[in-house]
């Protein structure tokens, strides 16, 4: 399930929107296939009787719980979002009763990640984000190729100051080609990496060649 585009202030974009990896699941993934297996063997050499049939209830209950689980946990993982916008870092998470965190990305102060070898082999790990709010830092698990968010973060926070500092003012401050030029060049740069979008580059270039 995405996130919710009318929840975005005006002129705000949205680089990245991803649920949590699929490790996610592994807890209850495991619980189910180790009901399974009990059912298997109960239901091939269990006893016999009222010993028996009890078992067969007790491993049946096992299977409904483990399912459930699973379950409740894909209907989690479906209705949490991890989003990097062009203004804030948003992340959603909730079935029922929701819960929510947002940073705006002037106060991100340091991003950083972490991952053991196995998460590192999976594409997971986490994510640790130090910020000048209130709650100063907030990690956040089971991330999807958490190096490249780091990198798409720290990318986001540049293109929002470059943004809020204004072109206008460095191409005013110096009429030589040149520093039109080198301008012009950071833009495309910006572009390619993601940090503006075509509408933002189009205004940012208007404003230079003006």
């Amino acid at each position: 399930m995405p996130f919710p585009k009318k929840n975005l202030n005006a002129n705000e974009t949205i680089a990245l929107d991803m649920h949590p990896h699929w490790w996610y699941f592994a807890e209850p993934a495991v619980a189910l296939l180790g009901a399974i297996v009990i059912g298997i063997v109960v239901a091939a050499k269990g006893p016999d009787g009222n010993a028996g049939k009890a078992l067969k209830w007790l491993v049946i209950v096992l299977l409904a719980v483990t399912a459930l689980w699973l379950l409740g946990r894909y209907l989690k993982w479906l209705t949490t979002n991890f989003v990097i916008t062009s203004q804030r870092l948003i992340f959603r998470q909730g079935v029922i009763a929701k819960s929510g965190i947002e940073i705006p990305l002037e106060r991100v102060n340091n991003v950083n990640f972490n991952q053991s070898v196995f998460e590192r082999m999976l594409g997971a790990g986490d994510l640790l984000i130090e910020s000048g709010g209130e709650d100063g830092q907030q990690r956040f698990t089971d991330i999807r190729h958490p190096d490249k968010v780091q990198n798409l973060v720290h990318a986001q926070v540049e293109g929002l100051a470059i943004r809020r500092a204004g072109y206008s003012a460095q191409a005013h401050a110096s009429n030589t080609p040149t520093d039109v030029a080198a301008q012009l060049e950071r833009l495309e740069g910006m572009l390619q990496r993601g940090t503006l979008t075509p509408e933002e580059f189009e205004s940012q270039k208007r404003r230079l060649l003006d």
